[in-house]
């Protein structure tokens, strides 16, 4: 796990400035502190180091900063290069398959100079070029250079969970591992986005696609590969090597489901217990987490496992219960924390600046906490449960999808059994089963009709649409799909755009901010095809429980408590108490200098809604916190909105 970057410069090279070089390793230090590396390519002549010297001139330079999980030694140095001195790479992530991968290359006849799983990779990429991803189990972002072809090769794993930006600049084009690094070049704006910025600030939607919050800043997308020519470096149209797909259903039944579900899992968690460091886990009391920690205790009966949970200061959301279940049946030493408003106030402008873009909740400042409490704890590698939700169908919403697939597929008679228990489902209703459902079945206008009969605006007063709709740009909900299985559809574009990429982004920052290396056993190829061949049925059960194939799985693993939780929390956190507490502060930005500058937002309505919220206690919309991450993003990170 590091932090990773390069540039490109075009017609012959550039002499390269080595301040900029230091500024942009500087800004990925937090990622890899372990140690740092260069290496500048000009006509196919190769130069490395550690510290970048004062005059270099080349096409190419890539930067690593390394972050030492697998062979602690300082023969893990990178970038790193191929015995004949062609293959060059910079290389963020994990690969979890690198012992076996190592086998069969040696059989190859590839000799090995390391036990790092960079060098595997780098060996798999001369032995199979870029098919050689599809072998791959782990989480990725890398570089390759290409010295005797010239070209550069950028790389990101299947689902994203390692990111990988890059944007052009005055001379040349660039990537990192993070934003910051990129608006430290010349010629780099940091003009926000229209459409980015209506869309999360309307519905909290960020990290789909390939663009990012700033306008001039890309991302290349998740199970992709991007080829650039040196000559002329400017990225190539991105290339995917692997889609996840709804395949025809196949119903093998509950048990041999459920029996083929467990040997992946367990396969999973396995491989991403390979480490040279301590591992822990994060520990919500949710379904997920206690699958993961209690399966690092059913796979090594003798591991010292430490967990870390964050616990709410309100009952409602407070899962210090179902935290203790999950770290006693575990055997697992339970480190808790627990945030209080105060420090919040007092660490936000940190954790806008470790996130780089705007976020939906405080629930973020959560996350943040426990990987610090890990990062105390002297833990370097933790495993989280982030994936499931999405694979599996445990979100409320994905019932109201469940009950859209019966009326698709005009299966009349199953919906009235289903519809009375699944608007049983906390926190849903009738109101929100017919709301949700109806927002995956109708398009347009028939939406936006539906919104206004149970009491949503479609566009609110706060938001100025007239700044958006000058620029092309407006709010765009993503719920509709015109598919037969609604679900199976909804579980593809939350896996793909609407709430699994954000999450990772998240999840990435909070724990690369303490030198913590993430790990998420649910995302796996694997785990991912076998829960998209399976009926819906079996993903949200005929009574409206979510995770159906996945808690039957989680027998004898997981305690039966746990499993047969019927509410969803995860981390949440009591954002209206929040939020109100911080009344002063919160009051202070909405009133101060950057909000009056900023077009987007009617401010003034803005100032409204929270006056009256902070004096009754009624009426809290989580757009409240986006106008308050969005200011202090606009202010802290010097954004252009005009």
């Amino acid at each position: 796990m590091c932090g990773i970057a390069g540039l490109a410069f075009p017609r012959g090279g550039r002499v390269v400035d080595p301040a900029l070089i230091g500024a942009i390793s500087r800004a990925l230090a937090h990622r890899g502190p372990d140690d740092a590396g260069w290496l500048a390519c000009q006509a196919g002549k190769i130069s490395t180091g550690s510290e970048f010297p004062p005059s270099v001139t080349a096409e190419a330079v890539l930067l690593h900063r390394r972050l030492s999980i697998v062979d602690l030694s300082t023969a893990g140095h990178q970038p790193m290069g191929s015995p004949d001195g062609r293959f060059w790479i910079t290389f963020n992530g994990e690969i979890y398959n690198y012992v076996e991968l190592r086998r069969e290359l040696a059989s190859l006849g590839h000799a090995f100079r390391t036990n790092t799983d960079t060098e595997v990779l780098l060996a798999a990429f001369s032995a199979w070029g870029g098919e050689c991803v599809n072998r791959l189990k782990g989480m990725f972002a890398f570089g390759i250079l290409d010295a005797r072809e010239n070209k550069l090769m950028l790389a990101r794993d299947f689902f994203g969970i390692k990111p990988l930006y890059h944007a052009s600049w005055r001379e040349g084009w660039a990537f990192a591992s993070e934003i910051k690094p990129l608006l430290l070049l010349p010629g780099v704006s940091r003009r926000a986005d229209p459409q980015r910025t209506a869309d999360y600030l309307r519905f909290g939607q960020t990290d789909h696609g390939d663009g990012t919050m700033f306008a001039d800043v890309r991302q290349v997308p998740p199970a992709c590969w991007i080829e650039i020519d040196l000559k002329r470096p400017e990225p190539g149209q991105a290339r995917r090597y692997w889609r996840l797909e709804a395949r025809a259903p196949a119903d093998p039944g509950v048990a041999e489901s459920a029996g083929r579900l467990r040997g992946l899992f367990l396969d999973s968690v396995r491989l991403h217990l390979r480490s040279d460091v301590p591992v822990g886990a994060a520990l919500s009391g949710g379904i997920d987490s206690s699958a993961i920690l209690c399966a690092m205790r059913y796979l090594e009966p003798g591991l010292d496992i430490h967990a870390f949970s964050y616990l709410a200061d309100e009952p409602a959301v407070n899962e210090e219960r179902w935290i203790d279940i999950a770290g006693g049946a575990a055997k697992a030493v339970v480190h808790k924390t627990r945030p209080v408003p105060d420090e919040i106030a007092g660490d936000l402008e940190s954790l806008i600046r470790i996130q780089e873009e705007p976020f939906g909740s405080m629930s973020i400042y959560a996350q943040r906490r426990v990987f610090r409490l890990a990062s105390e704890a002297g833990i370097r590698v933790m495993l989280d449960g982030q994936g499931a939700d999405e694979l599996f169908a445990g979100y409320r919403y994905y019932v109201a999808a469940r009950a859209a697939s019966l009326i698709r597929q005009g299966r009349w008679a199953e919906l009235a059994r289903y519809a009375g228990p699944a608007a049983g489902f906390p926190g849903l209703g009738w109101t929100g089963l017919f709301g949700n459902t109806a927002g995956y079945l109708l398009a347009g206008k028939a939406q936006d009709l539906a919104r206004l009969l149970i009491g949503r605006q479609i566009f609110p007063r706060w938001l100025n649409m007239d700044w958006f709709r000058e620029r092309g740009a407006a709010p765009r909900d993503t719920n509709y799909t015109a598919a037969r299985e609604v679900l199976k559809d909804s579980l593809l574009a939350s896996v793909t755009s609407t709430s699994l990429p954000h999450l990772l982004r998240y999840e990435d920052r909070n724990s690369m901010a303490f030198s913590i290396e993430s790990r998420v056993p649910f995302l796996t190829t694997d785990l991912a095809e076998f829960a998209f061949s399976l009926p819906e049925n079996r993903l949200v059960a005929p009574d409206g429980g979510t995770k159906a194939v996945l808690r039957e799985a989680l027998k004898g693993i997981v305690p039966d408590r746990i499993l047969n939780r019927r509410d969803k929390i995860g981390f949440a956190v009591p954002d209206a108490n929040w939020m109100r507490r911080l009344s002063p502060w919160t009051g202070s930005i909405l009133d101060g200098e950057t909000a009056r500058t900023i077009p987007q937002l009617r401010i003034a309505e803005c100032r409204d809604r929270w006056r009256r919220f902070a004096k009754t206690g009624r009426g809290f919309d989580l757009a409240m916190w986006r106008w308050i991450n969005f200011i202090e993003w606009v202010r802290i990170f010097g954004v252009e909105t005009a």
